[in-house]
């Protein structure tokens, strides 16, 4: 290998290295290696072709002149590039459209060009594709130092983009696991606080009527309807933390105690309401799937809350059980019924939590009878 070429692929690789490591995106990656590639052999022309599983080579990125019909052309397993991509040796030939080995698979969009060589790219266990250049009709043939600097840089930049993607993934479950626990923070404690202070400032605004001016009451009514849509706003945050597109598997979060939550939630509305609802719990709660439990306290807090906002109740009855089928929650008063004239967001939002969960959610609701809130799981989808 001569020492200069040798010198050159060697800055070359450093610099894919730096680009891999630095970049999140895999096209530069390839635009880097392909335009290396092309300045290293002296060529006209470099392709990167990626293996399909069918053994088709397809290219990805390109160097060179008129390179834009090129992006996406697809060669069969059975030529030249499909057959380096498969493991075989590298092809090197001074005429691509003459050289039996080669001439049978030369696509139109290749047909003007002559010397041609072919290296596998990737790492020994794992071929990604193939590192392709060419040149003009009448240049020199490469050269077999140069076609051994191209074989030996397509293999480095193999190994290159190997640890990149490593980095990059290991990077994304990192990032996954901080977004998830940030949407456990808001929704397990920031919600919590904001939707135990706008119970009580309903609370409180129940007893001004009959003391205080009705602006004043208005005022107070208009901040807590900024508190729920401050809640309904920092729920929809936390769906989108834990939706991101794609999403890698990674570990299961520790279960979650519903049991507990349940608790906590019926204590709170029973400050508010001034008398303690009925809890009944069956079944083993203690370790739910933490997506399945904010599911279920979600709606058990939303219940509640419509119960002291609306319903005048004198009783209210929380039943929560597990078994092989999934979760059943049920909330009764006999209250009023919800009101017409209120808005039902926080019913609808529960509707979409259960129908995207697989689950079923059922209001019944009368000025006689009172209101029934259904909500049921299975614990896996």
């Amino acid at each position: 290998m001569e020492p200069t070429l040798a010198a050159r692929a060697l800055s070359a690789a450093t610099e894919i290295t730096a680009t891999a490591l630095s970049d999140d995106d895999p096209d530069a990656v390839l635009g880097s290696v392909v335009r290396h590639a092309v300045e290293l052999a002296d060529a006209d022309l470099g392709l990167v072709m990626v293996r399909s599983d069918d053994g088709s080579v397809t290219v990805e990125a390109a160097h060179g002149e008129s390179t834009a019909d090129l992006l996406g052309l697809v060669l069969p397993a059975e030529s030249a590039a499909g057959r380096v991509a498969g493991g075989g040796e590298p092809v090197v030939t001074d005429d691509v459209t003459s050289d039996a080995r080669t001439s049978r698979f030369v696509p139109k969009e290749l047909s003007a060009y002559g010397p041609f060589a072919a290296a596998p790219f990737g790492t020994p266990g794992r071929i990604l594709g193939v590192l392709t250049v060419y040149r003009a009709p009448g240049r020199q043939p490469f050269s077999a130092s140069t076609v051994e600097v191209l074989t030996a840089f397509a293999g480095q930049a193999g190994v290159v983009l190997a640890l990149a993607e490593g980095a990059n993934a290991r990077h994304r479950v990192t990032l996954y696991q901080e977004r998830e626990r940030i949407a456990r923070e808001l929704h397990d404690v920031i919600v919590q606080r904001l939707y135990a202070a706008g119970m009580r400032l309903e609370r409180v605004r129940r007893r001004m009527r009959t003391r205080f001016a009705h602006a004043d009451a208005a005022r107070l009514a208009e901040a807590i309807d900024q508190l729920d849509q401050t809640i309904e706003e920092i729920r929809g945050t936390v769906r989108d933390l834990r939706s991101p597109e794609p999403r890698p598997r990674q570990p299961e979060p520790a279960a979650t105690d519903l049991a507990e939550s349940a608790r906590a939630e019926v204590r709170i509305a029973g400050e508010l309401l001034g008398y303690p609802p009925t809890l009944e719990l069956s079944g083993e709660l203690a370790d739910i799937p933490p997506e399945r439990a904010d599911h279920v306290r979600a709606a058990l807090r939303e219940a509640l809350s419509n119960v002291v906002r609306h319903s005048g109740a004198s009783e209210t009855r929380v039943t929560l059980h597990r078994d092989a089928a999934g979760i059943r929650l049920r909330v009764r008063d006999n209250g009023c019924g919800v009101p017409r004239d209120v808005a039902k967001r926080g019913l609808r939002h529960l509707a979409e939590r259960a129908d995207a969960a697989g689950g079923t959610f059922t209001v019944n609701s009368s000025p006689s009878m009172g209101t029934l809130v259904a909500f049921d799981l299975p614990l896996r989808q």
